[in-house]
C-alpha cells in the first residue's frame, strides 16, 4: 500500500514524498498497525452508539402530565429505569426515585387511581448477566483487544532481543532442495577437477567402503582459480552428486566489528554441520579470514585471526570419517596461512583454470539452453573469440546478446548480437553520445590503423579481427586482436612484437601529424608495465640475466595499497633495470616506426575505409593489407 504527501516549496516546485508500509521497519510497522487497530475499534464503538436511535428522556413532571392526560399506554419498570410507551407508540425513558415504587411515586404526585388503572405497568427484575453484558461488554472488549496488542508488541520486542542474542550465530545458506539440485552434468569443462572431487562424492555415498580399508577421506578441499571459473558451482555439484545437505557461507560473513563474533559463528556453523552429517560445508572467499597470521596492523590476535584459529580448531576436532567435508574457494591461495594448508585440514587442492576452446563451447551451449537462438549461430566461432574468458564471462555474453536482441524487438538471438556482446563485455558499451570532431576522427583512425598494421605484419602478434573508431567504454576507438589458439606460455619474441604493436598508435600519430595526443597514454602505460615485467619478473634481459628483482610476496595492505615493497637490489641495479626497460621500449619503437613508414600507402587505405564505414572486420582488413603472416614453427636443434 503506497501513499503520497505533496507540498509546494518556497520556490514553487511541488515535492511529492511517497511512502509505503512495506518499506518500514518491522517494529515500527507493527506499532503503526496497532494504533490503527485501536482507532478502528473506537470508530466502530462510536458508530454503533451514534447510529442507534435513542429514546427521548423525560423528567418526572412530564411523565405525570402524560399519565394524567391519558397519553401513556404502558410503563416498563426495570430497577430505577422507566420505559414509557405512549398511545402513539412513541417511546420515552425516565427515572424514578430509588427505594420507592412507581405507583407510590405517582400517587404522591397527585395521580388518581383511575388514571393509574388506565396505564399498564410491568415490573421486570434486572438480570445480572444482562446488566453485565450491557454495561461491561464494550469495556471488556476494549481490554481484550488492548491486551492482545500489548502481548503482540511484547513478542516483537522479545524477537528483537533474541535476534540480538543470536548475533553470534552464522548466517548459513542451507540447500537441501532436490528439485534445484546441481550435478556434474551441469558443469561444463573442469574435467580434472570433477575427477578429483568424484572421490569425495564416493565417500559421502559409501563411507563404509573406505572405512573397511582404513582409508581416511580428506577433511578439507581447497578450490583455487581465477574469479568466475565456477568454484561455487562445482562445490554445489559435489553436494548434488552425493545428495547431501549443502551449507554455504562467505568468509567475510564471519568477521564483524565485535570481538568474538567470528569465532562464535564458526562454532555454530560446525555444530549444525555435525548434526546434519553427512554434509558439505562450503566457505567461499576463505582468504577473507584465512590470510597469514601476524601480518595485520595490530600485529596479530585481531578478530580475523581469532576466527581463523577457531576454524583450525574445529577442523582438528573432526572425528575420522564423520561425514563432514569442508570445501573452501579462493582466488588468492598465495596469501593463505600455512596452517590451513597442512595435512589434516585442507589436504587436497584442486585448481580450476579458465576454460579452453572445447570447454568454452560447452559452456556456451549450456547457457544457450532456454534462449531462442537462431539456427545460423556458430558458438564455435564465439568460443574462438573468447580466449581467456571465464565461465561467468561467457554467461554474461549470452545474457547481453539476449538483451541486445530484445532491444531490437527480435524473436531470436543472432550471430551479430553475440559478436557485439563480446565487444561490450571486453571493452564496454557503445558510446553513441561521444561524437568526435572531424580532426579527432582522423587522428583516431590513424591511431587504430597504426596498431592494426604493426600487429598484422609482425609474425608473433595475435591476429587482428576488428578495427573500429566507434567509441566504447573509455576508448575513442579500438583494435581487437585475438590469439588463434589457447596458450599457457608466452615467448620473448611474442612480448617484443606485442610491445611494437602497443606503440603502433603512438608512432602513427607522430609520423603522420608531427604531434602527439593524450589518446596514447594508456598504450604507454601498458608498454611500460610489460617492459618492466620482462626485465624484473621474466628474466628476459640479456644484460641482467636470469634473475627476478623485487619481492612480490604479500606484505599487507593499507587503504587498498601495498604497505611495503621489499627491494632486494641495489641502486646500481635499479639504474640498470631502468636502462633495460628503456632498451625494450626503444627497440619496439624503432620496429613500429619502420613498419609505419614502409606501409604508409596501405595505412591510408585503412584510414579511408575507417572514415567511411567506422568498422573493418578481419576479412575486409586482410583484403586491404594482405594475408596474416604466420608465425614460424619452433625447430628443435639436435645435438
Amino acid at each position: 500500500m503506497e501513499h503520497s504527501w505533496t507540498k509546494r516549496c518556497v520556490s514553487g516546485k511541488i515535492v511529492t514524498i511517497r511512502y509505503s508500509l512495506l518499506s518500514m521497519k518491522p517494529l515500527s510497522k507493527n506499532i503503526l498497525i496497532g494504533v490503527l487497530a485501536l482507532l478502528a475499534l473506537g470508530l466502530v464503538f462510536s458508530t454503533v452508539n451514534v447510529g442507534a436511535k435513542k429514546p427521548d428522556v423525560i423528567d418526572t413532571s412530564a411523565l405525570i402530565e402524560k399519565v394524567e392526560s391519558g397519553s401513556v399506554k404502558s410503563i416498563v419498570v426495570e430497577g430505577d429505569s422507566l420505559t414509557v410507551i405512549a398511545t402513539d407508540d412513541t417511546t420515552y425513558t425516565a427515572k424514578k426515585e430509588p427505594e420507592q415504587s412507581l405507583t407510590e411515586m405517582l400517587t404522591n404526585r397527585g395521580v388518581t387511581t383511575e388514571q393509574l388503572n388506565a396505564v399498564h405497568i410491568e415490573v421486570k427484575e434486572p438480570s445480572a448477566a444482562a446488566a453485565l453484558f450491557t454495561n461491561f461488554l464494550p469495556t471488556l472488549l476494549f481490554v481484550v483487544v488492548f491486551g492482545a496488542l500489548l502481548w503482540f508488541f511484547m513478542r516483537q520486542m522479545q524477537g528483537a532481543n533474541s535476534k540480538a542474542m543470536m548475533f553470534g550465530q552464522a548466517n548459513i545458506k542451507e540447500t537441501t532442495n532436490k528439485k534445484n539440485r546441481v550435478t556434474f552434468a551441469d558443469v561444463a569443462g573442469a574435467t580434472e577437477a570433477k575427477e578429483e572431487l568424484s572421490e569425495v562424492v564416493e565417500f559421502l555415498k559409501t563411507p563404509k567402503k573406505f572405512a573397511d580399508l582404513g582409508a581416511k577421506i580428506p577433511k578439507g578441499v581447497l578450490l583455487m582459480g581465477p574469479p568466475g571459473t565456477g568454484k561455487t558451482l562445482i562445490a554445489r555439484a559435489v553436494s548434488g552428486e552425493a545428495n547431501v545437505p549443502f551449507f554455504h557461507i562467505s568468509g567475510s560473513e564471519f568477521v564483524e566489528m565485535f570481538v568474538g563474533v567470528g569465532a562464535s559463528r564458526v562454532r555454530d556453523l560446525f555444530t549444525r554441520a555435525k548434526k546434519a552429517a553427512p554434509c558439505i560445508v562450503f566457505i567461499d572467499e576463505i582468504d577473507a579470514v584465512g590470510r597469514q597470521r601476524g601480518a595485520g596492523l595490530g600485529g596479530g590476535h585481531d578478530e580475523r585471526e581469532q576466527t581463523l584459529n577457531q576454524i583450525l580448531v574445529e577442523m582438528d576436532g573432526f572425528e575420522p570419517n564423520i561425514g563432514v567435508i569442508v570445501i573452501a574457494a579462493t582466488n588468492r591461495p598465495d596469501v593463505l596461512d600455512p596452517a590451513l594448508l597442512r595435512p589434516g585440514r585442507f589436504d587436497r587442492r584442486v585448481v580450476i583454470d579458465r576454460p579452453d576452446l572445447v570447454e568454452r563451447e560447452a559452456i556456451l551451449n549450456i547457457h544457450a539452453v532456454g534462449k531462442p537462438v537462431n539456427a545460423d549461430v556458430d558458438l564455435h566461432r564465439i568460443a574462438e573469440r573468447t580466449i581467456g574468458m571465464s565461465g561467468a564471462d561467457l554467461m554474461n555474453i549470452m545474457n547481453e546478446a539476449a538483451i541486445l536482441a530484445a532491444r531490437k524487438n527480435q524473436k531470436e538471438t543472432t550471430q551479430k548480437e553475440l559478436l557485439d556482446a563480446i565487444e561490450k563485455v571486453m571493452i564496454g558499451p557503445e558510446r553513441k553520445s561521444h561524437i568526435l570532431s572531424q580532426d579527432e576522427r582522423l587522428v583516431t583512425a590513424y591511431h587504430e590503423a597504426g596498431h592494426a598494421i604493426v600487429g598484422h605484419l609482425l609474425p608473433f602478434c595475435d591476429d587482428v579481427h576488428k578495427v573500429s573508431i566507434i567509441a566504447r567504454g573509455r576508448a575513442a576507438g579500438y583494435t581487437m586482436s585475438i590469439p588463434d589458439e589457447d596458450r599457457k606460455m608466452h615467448s620473448k619474441r611474442e612480448f617484443i612484437d606485442d610491445l611494437a604493436m602497443t606503440l603502433g598508435g603512438y608512432v602513427a600519430e607522430q609520423e603522420i601529424f608531427g604531434d602527439l595526443t593524450t589518446g596514447a597514454s594508456n598504450d604507454l602505460q601498458k608498454a611500460t608495465a610489460l617492459a618492466r615485467e620482462l626485465v624484473t619478473q621474466f628474466g628476459m634481459s640479456s644484460t641482467l640475466g636470469p634473475r627476478t628483482y623485487g619481492d612480490r610476496e604479500d606484505g599487507g595492505y593499507i587503504m587498498g595499497r601495498q604497505a611495503q615493497e621489499h627491494r632486494d637490489y641495489s641502486e646500481k641495479i635499479a639504474e640498470q633495470i631502468d636502462t633495460e626497460i628503456n632498451a625494450f621500449l626503444q627497440g619496439a619503437l624503432a620496429t613500429a616506426q619502420r613498419i609505419i613508414k614502409e606501409q604508409r600507402p596501405r595505412m591510408d587505405l585503412v584510414v579511408k575505409e575507417l572514415l567511411e564505414k567506422e568498422t573493418i572486420e578481419k576479412e575486409a582488413f586482410e583484403a586491404l593489407i594482405g594475408p596474416t603472416q604466420k608465425r614460424p614453427k619452433v625447430e628443435i636443434q639436435k645435438a
